[in-house]
C-alpha cells in the first residue's frame, strides 16, 4: 500500500510538538507514541494557524 505523504511539514509538526508540550515523546518513541488527543492538538493547532494566515493575507489584498 503506498503511504501518502503528509500535509504538514516535519518543521510544523516539531514546532507544534514543542508548542503542544509532547515534544519529548516524540524524540523517545517517534510520532507513534504521542496520544490521539496530542494528535488531534496539534492539527487543530496546525487549522488554527492556516486560518489566521489565510486572514492575514486576504487582509493585506485589500
Amino acid at each position: 500500500m503506498a503511504r501518502r505523504r503528509g500535509i504538514m511539514s516535519d518543521a510544523l509538526k516539531y514546532e507544534l510538538a514543542k508548542e503542544l508540550g509532547f515534544y519529548d515523546t516524540v524524540q523517545q518513541e517517534g510520532w507513534g507514541g504521542i496520544k490521539s488527543r496530542d494528535a488531534g492538538n496539534m492539527v487543530k493547532r496546525a487549522i488554527e494557524i492556516a486560518e489566521q494566515n489565510l486572514a492575514n493575507q486576504q487582509q493585506n489584498q485589500k
